[in-house]
Order: structure tokens, then C-alpha cells, then sequence
């Protein structure tokens, strides 16, 4: 560009003399020269001035380019910022570490079915390639409305609740209330080992003191907890150990909400250590019961005492399920249990230690058939019941003797629909016989109609009809806790109860 500029400047000032000659020489040759040179002369001095003009006007330009302030070159694009990806927690493995799946969760958290299945359940579900993720967790709330009638003040034989005038008083009592809160969580960190733990509120069963709204039935517990081994693509055969449902009978029932009075009367929860087989439809289990009065159904005595510090009560269970192609199925079982909770003497206190271990029996089966289940189950036990004689010979109630104790069920169940949705209606009777006939204390039944209605695994509405007969509180079943001797069972009350309810989970 410089070059240019001294180049042009050059031209320029290079021309200025000639033309300035040229105008010098003109008047000085006017004369010698004729018309047509001097025409000639001046428009060579025209060109001349034009061309200057042309190249001044270039080096101005030139001038004015040098001036101006160099272009700045485009600021680049700004980088679009980088995506924000939502981040999951993973195990070494690459496997997912929290899920849920509800239909899993709907079924080990079931007060209703399966109950003391649950190891089994989990066993099958990991062999099918479920629960992937490191920790599996759900839950489930129940709430209820209900209204009980009674033909005798305070005594209602509805037991889903505690049955005795602390918590219900009058011959009729209305609720809205909270049933239960479960939380809980399924650790698969190998193939074969399995953790679970259920947290769980339930303030109308608890067995703290005081009503429903006491603190001490306002607790949340941990209801059960272990840890299971077992691959059952790898191996039919699986242990457990910790505080679980001990596996003696069916304990199931159909209805929507109500638990059967064989439930009520036999279903074991303990610490203690389980081994089963599972194939083909067999399933044999045996579990090691720690001794002592345990948290529900199971008691021993432990030198003299109720203390639970040895391993001396067991339970074993065999079934085997038969599949009906794609149909159904047929399953039939039987337990023994080698230390139930009917070994105490006159008066019965739950809890209190025990002279003697009182075994007892159960068979019981499951036919599914498309859209129909039927169920059925006996428990009995092999002695009396200390408990239920009288020993003061002054009292009237000394000439009704000692008796075994026997519960059974029978219900039915009808599915419309497909499996999580639809609508179920059941029936279901279940009876209770703690003394011989014409006790105050003989018997406890109940008659459960209910209707439920599903909309997928994680919600429910049910509504359920229940007739007691009977009123036999296992406490002081044959008195002891009145002055004068009496009993607060009564063989001829009875109780009526309308109940609504729903159900979530997750």
C-alpha cells in the first residue's frame, strides 16, 4: 500500500512541471505555431490535468484507507452451553441403586396373602430377573372408616383391633383413623444375597398400652428384618436369619382388609433362622425358633422363665403346588410348630412364662382356577391350654376343664378382571374355640363379605361386612383380673361392623 501511495505522489508531482511548461511556453511560440498545433497543445494540457486530478484522487483515498481503523474480524460464536443430564446413582456394576416396582412391593408388604411367603416370593422374583436395582423400596398406607354394633357395652369381637373397652366403649362405636403406614426396602448387592427390612405404624393393633392415640401405640417399629441367601437358578435351597414370619400354615385369608381368626390365634412372628427347598412345586422349610415368649404366637419356657435366650422352640412346613397348565394351580401343605402361644396357666397375661411348651398342628390348601380361589385351613393344638381352667374350686367357672385350642377357615374369592385391576368379591368364615361348649371363653367367630376394587398394584377401595360371635380376649380369657372372679369373655356377644377403607402403595 505504501509503494502505491509513493508511486502515485511520484506521477503526481512529476506532471506538475510538465504542465507548468507547457502553460509557460505557450505565448512564447503563439506566434510561430499555427492554429492547429496550439489546439493540439492544449488538449494534451487538458489530459494532463485530468490525469493529475485521476491520481489525486486515488492517493486521497489511499490516505483515507490508511487513516480508518483496521477492520476487527468477527468475534467467534459463543460455544452453546454444555446439557444438563439428570444424574442416577449406580453400583460398581453399573446397575441402578434405588428403584421401585410396585407389584413386587404390593406383595411382601400384603397383610393378606402370602403372609409368611415372603422369602420365597423375593427368591422367585430374582431368579425371574427382577429387582435390578441395588435397593428396592415401596410402601403402603392404609386408611379406614368403620361403625361397630354390639349387643353387650364394650365388648366388641372385631379383631383387627384391640377388642376391649380401653379403645371401645358404649354398644356403638364410630372410626376414621389410620391403619397403617409400611415402608419398605430390598438390598440385592450379589446374585445370592438378599436383604429386607419393613418398617411399620400400626396404632390399632400395637401392643403398646393405652388408646389409639397413647404414645406408646404411636410408634413405628421395625416389624421385620433379615438377611436371605438363596439363587434359585443356581440352587433349590436358601437360608435365613433374623426377625421374620415364622413359617407355620397358610395364614391367608381372601378378603380385602380382615385377617382370619386363624391368623389371629396362629400366625408366629420371632427371631430365629429358617433353611428351605424349593422346586418343582415342593417346599420344605425349618426354622429355629429362639425360645421365650417371642413377638407374637410362639412361646417356650426358658428355666422357668419367658426370657428368649435359647434355641429351643422350632417350627417345620411341606407343600407342594400342583399347576394346572395355564389355569391354576392346587396346593397342599402342613406345619408343626413345637411352641405355640397357648402354654400359659390361669390367668392369662401375654408375655407371661410358661411351665410347659404347648405344640401345635396345621394343614391347610389353595385351589386357583381362572378367576376363583378357594382357601382352606385347621390349626389345633397337641395339649390344653393350662390357662383355660379355673383353679379356684370356689368359683363357678372351675367346673369348665382345660381345652385345646382350635381355629380354622374356609373362604372363597371370585376375580373379574386381570391380575392388579378389576373388582373381587369374597366370603370368608373363621372360627376361634379356646374352651368347651357352654364356657364364657368357648368360642370366637367371624364372617367377613367383602368387596374390593383394584386400579393397578398401587391402589385400592374396599368395603367389607364382618359379623363377630363370641367375645374371648386372649388376656384373662378365663378371668383373673376381676375381684370377684368373673371373666369379661362372654360366648354370647356379639358385634356387627360396616368397614371402608383404601389402600396405597407404591
Amino acid at each position: 500500500m505504501a509503494d502505491m501511495r509513493k508511486l502515485l505522489q511520484t506521477r503526481l508531482l512529476g506532471s506538475l512541471p510538465l504542465a507548468a511548461a507547457l502553460m509557460v511556453g505557450v505565448p512564447a511560440h503563439a506566434g510561430e505555431t499555427d492554429g492547429a498545433d496550439l489546439a493540439a497543445l492544449l488538449a494534451r494540457v487538458e489530459r494532463i490535468e485530468a490525469e493529475n486530478a485521476r491520481l489525486k484522487a486515488d492517493l486521497d483515498e489511499l490516505r483515507s484507507r490508511e487513516q480508518a481503523p483496521a477492520p476487527q474480524p468477527a468475534p467467534a460464536a459463543s460455544p452453546p452451553p454444555p446439557a444438563v443430564e439428570a444424574s442416577v446413582a449406580t453400583t460398581e456394576d453399573g446397575r441402578p441403586a434405588f428403584g421401585i416396582d410396585t407389584a413386587y412391593s404390593a406383595q411382601v408388604l400384603d397383610h393378606r396373602q402370602n403372609v409368611n411367603r415372603r422369602q420365597i416370593l423375593q427368591l422367585q422374583a430374582r431368579a425371574e430377573g427382577k429387582l435390578q436395582p441395588m435397593v428396592t423400596v415401596g410402601g403402603e398406607i392404609i386408611a379406614i372408616g368403620n361403625a361397630h354394633w354390639s349387643n353387650r357395652p364394650n365388648k366388641f369381637g372385631y379383631l383387627m383391633r384391640h377388642p376391649t373397652g380401653n379403645n371401645q366403649r358404649t354398644k356403638a362405636t364410630q372410626e376414621i383413623a389410620l391403619n397403617s403406614v409400611q415402608l419398605g426396602m430390598t438390598i440385592t448387592p450379589t446374585k445370592s444375597f438378599t436383604g429386607f427390612v419393613e418398617m411399620l405404624y400400626d396404632p390399632e393393633q400395637s401392643f403398646g398400652a393405652g388408646t389409639i392415640v397413647a404414645i406408646g401405640r404411636n410408634q413405628v417399629q421395625v416389624r421385620k428384618a433379615y438377611v436371605l441367601w438363596g439363587d434359585l437358578n443356581q440352587s433349590p435351597i436358601y437360608a435365613s436369619a433374623g426377625k421374620m414370619d415364622v413359617p407355620f400354615g397358610l395364614q391367608d385369608t381372601v378378603s380385602p382388609f380382615t385377617n382370619s381368626s386363624t391368623w389371629h390365634a396362629f400366625a408366629p412372628l420371632a427371631y430365629g433362622g429358617q433353611v428351605g427347598f424349593l422346586k418343582d412345586g415342593l417346599s420344605l422349610r425349618a426354622m429355629a425358633v429362639l425360645g421365650g415368649a417371642q413377638f407374637r404366637g410362639a412361646n417356650t419356657p426358658v428355666d422357668g422363665t419367658s426370657v428368649p435366650s435359647k434355641l429351643n422352640n422350632f417350627a417345620i412346613d411341606g407343600s407342594y403346588t400342583l399347576d394346572l397348565a395355564d389355569e391354576g394351580s392346587v396346593m397342599l401343605g402342613a406345619s408343626y410348630l413345637h411352641g405355640s402361644a397357648y402354654c400359659q396357666g390361669y390367668p392369662v397375661v401375654h408375655f407371661n412364662p410358661c411351665s410347659d411348651n404347648v405344640p401345635a398342628w396345621d394343614v391347610y390348601g389353595r385351589v386357583k382356577y381362572g378367576p376363583v380361589e378357594i382357601i382352606g385351613e385347621f390349626a389345633r393344638t397337641t395339649k390344653v391350654w393350662p390357662g383355660t381352667q379355673v383353679p379356684d374350686p370356689t368359683n363357678p367357672l372351675s367346673v369348665f376343664a382345660a381345652n385345646k385350642v382350635t381355629s380354622f377357615t374356609a373362604g372363597g374369592r371370585y376375580h373379574f378382571g386381570q391380575a392388579g385391576k378389576g373388582t373381587r368379591l369374597s366370603l370368608e368364615y373363621s372360627k376361634f374355640i379356646a374352651g368347651p361348649e357352654g364356657s364364657p371363653w368357648n368360642r370366637q367367630d367371624q364372617t367377613v363379605a367383602g368387596i374390593a376394587q383394584d386400579f393397578g398394584f398401587g391402589a385400592e377401595l374396599f368395603g367389607e361386612y364382618i359379623h363377630t360371635a363370641g367375645f374371648s380376649p386372649l388376656n384373662f380369657i378365663s378371668g383373673g383380673n376381676f375381684p370377684d372372679g368373673s371373666t369379661w369373655s362372654d360366648n354370647s356377644a356379639n358385634s356387627n361392623v360396616l368397614m371402608l377403607g383404601a389402600r396405597l402403595g407404591f
